[in-house]
């Protein structure tokens, strides 16, 4: 098992825009917690959503514990976050008024070894700044290889 888990969302970062980001708890159900710190999830296709007053993190995929009997939990199901009640106020406002979207940035696992999620109340880029990131990236690549040669 992994000491310290990290699953990171790389296309997020690309794709949108990220203007706040929050830590938030995740309720898991059964063995899902084990499938996480062997590194068996994947959030990439993940979203967040408001139900009511609740917010739930749609398409997370957990794979299935590989030692577990037949009370395994399903790889993709939602799973409810745990924020406080004012950051989520704040954040259905944001979402409803702005027409920002929550993506789940980052999935990882505490000093105490509980798994969190990291969400950001994110802005879709359109296809011209997703080149200026591209271009961004690029420059920073060929500066640190000179960076390297020359020392």
């Amino acid at each position: 098992m992994l000491k310290t888990v990290n699953i990171l969302n790389k296309r997020a970062r690309f794709d949108y825009e990220i203007i706040e980001k929050f830590t938030a708890g995740i309720v898991l159900a059964g063995t899902e917690i084990k499938s996480i710190r062997l590194g068996k999830a994947n959030i990439t296709e993940s979203f967040c959503e408001f139900t009511g007053t609740e917010l739930f993190a749609i398409n997370t995929y957990i794979e299935e514990y590989a030692f577990g009997n037949q009370f395994n939990h399903k790889s993709r199901s939602e799973r409810k976050l745990l924020l406080n009640k004012r950051e989520l106020k704040n954040l259905a406002r944001s979402v409803q008024a702005k027409g920002l979207t929550i993506i789940p940035l980052r999935l990882f696992t505490n000093e105490k070894g509980m798994a969190k999620l990291e969400i950001g109340l994110c802005k879709g880029k359109k296809n011209y700044d997703k080149r200026e990131s591209l271009k961004e990236q690029d420059t920073k690549r060929d500066l640190d290889r000179i960076k390297k040669a020359y020392n």
